[in-house]
């Protein structure tokens, strides 16, 4: 007999074979009652047979079991997590049985994040463990959609370099074989040479690294990266015009395959530069740590005055100047001392950084030795422009940052599956 999901139980009178988790057990003597959960509901088994309510009595929360039996209406209305059919089991079969949790994973928001972390995988048996997924999932097929709808491809990029990309700083060093390698903190360089390639249109999803000691609610050692370079730009602006459409896209997928609740963004978003921000913010008495860049808190407060004053969740931070930005980033050419680049906010969170990218052999070289980088180190890259390259640019996504904001958690280590930080390497 094959295995019915239970949500899919729906017909009295017919047979079903299901299989999951125990939720509950109820255990009046002649007569048990058994909740078990798979990832698509609940159903109550009625478990009458004195073989079967043996078995019952051996079994623990969070056993794995198969029970065959009929679907019936039952006695009295069920609870609104119980699909409203019970089934009459005429055999329950311990699968695997659960020994004394650690935990009730179904009331994990009163343990404290360390211990629930170290069992992530009873952590992740909430509903909210898998609607986090599904969400997910659900932002990546709108992220992917989006792009080969537009032509792009995707291309897959090593984690393991020679040199540390971007300054050096921040990176995970390791042996490899007789030589030092690196831990790419970003596929940037890869996807450029693809433009060098002549690609024109490159996506990739995968891990990137960053040494950071960071303790932050918004930071890991390791995360989950969305990419994404184009050639033949003229600037920073048709970046964020393309990114506005692959998150209206990417929300409503959230919106038409998950139950919660959420905001179909309207383009086009606030777009403010970054000294225009500094002088709003000033205006507001909030505090500036650096005059180049914007501290989490004016991060927030920002996205609170745009947000009150447009209605908008998302706000670009525009024109960086130099001093804040990578070498590779293209400068304007009236105002030498501002980049073409950009952060985006959503709710308050940097969520991406784009910009076009310098894509002129000798003016990257003369853009690194003011940034005091060894031409040496990045010979390699370098090499990418000599024998011409297109103009381009691209961005990077945190999607993690994304379903953190989205459901409210409260740390983008919810929104990851197994979070690696400066102090969890396991399981």
């Amino acid at each position: 007999m094959k295995r019915t999901e239970i949500i899919k139980i729906t017909k009295p009178g017919r047979r079903y074979q299901i299989a999951g988790f125990v939720h509950t057990i109820r255990d009046h003597g002649k007569i048990a009652f058994v909740l078990v959960r798979d990832r698509t509901g609940i159903v109550q088994c009625v478990v009458e047979d004195k073989k079967q309510i043996r078995s019952v009595k051996k079994l623990t929360r969070e056993s794995v079991v198969t029970v065959v039996g009929t679907a019936q209406e039952p006695y009295k209305p069920l609870s609104s997590k119980v699909i409203p059919l019970e089934l009459v089991a005429q055999k329950l079969t311990i699968e695997s049985r659960a020994a004394r949790l650690p935990f009730d994973p179904f009331e994990a928001e009163k343990v404290a994040p360390a211990k629930r972390f170290k069992y992530r995988w009873l952590d992740l048996r909430r509903p909210k463990g898998l609607l986090i997924f599904k969400v997910w999932t659900a932002l990546e097929k709108g992220f992917r959609g989006a792009l080969l709808r537009r032509g792009f491809i995707q291309i897959y990029t090593p984690s393991i370099m020679s040199h540390p990309s971007e300054s050096g700083a921040e990176v995970f060093e390791l042996q490899y074989f007789e030589k030092k390698a690196y831990l790419a903190q970003s596929p940037q360089f890869y996807k450029q040479m693809a433009m060098a390639a002549g690609f024109e249109k490159v996506f990739m999803t995968g891990p990137v690294f960053r040494a950071e000691p960071s303790f932050t609610t918004r930071h890991l050692t390791e995360f989950t990266g969305w990419d994404l370079e184009i050639s033949y730009i003229s600037s920073h602006h048709e970046l964020m015009d393309l990114e506005e459409k692959i998150l209206i896209a990417m929300f409503k997928k959230v919106k038409r395959e998950t139950p919660i609740e959420v905001r179909i963004p309207k383009r086009p978003f606030p777009r403010i530069p970054l000294l225009e921000a500094k002088k709003l913010l000033a205006k507001h008495k909030v505090p500036s740590e650096k005059t180049d860049d914007l501290s989490p808190l004016e991060e927030r407060k920002l996205a609170e005055i745009v947000k009150k004053q447009t209605g908008s969740d998302f706000v670009f931070v525009t024109d960086y100047p130099v001093s804040a930005r990578p070498f590779y980033h293209m400068r304007h050419k009236t105002h030498s001392e501002l980049t073409k680049s950009y952060d985006l906010l959503y709710k308050g969170l940097e969520i991406t950084t784009g910009a076009q990218r310098e894509h002129r052999y000798e003016v990257l070289k003369k853009q690194a030795i003011e940034k005091g980088l060894s031409l040496a180190g990045l010979k390699h890259y370098l090499e990418f422009f000599r024998y011409g390259c297109p103009p381009h640019g691209g961005m990077g996504l945190g999607p993690g940052r994304i379903v953190m904001k989205m459901l409210d958690l409260p740390s983008v280590r919810e929104a990851t599956f197994l979070p690696r930080s400066v102090k969890r390497l396991t399981p």
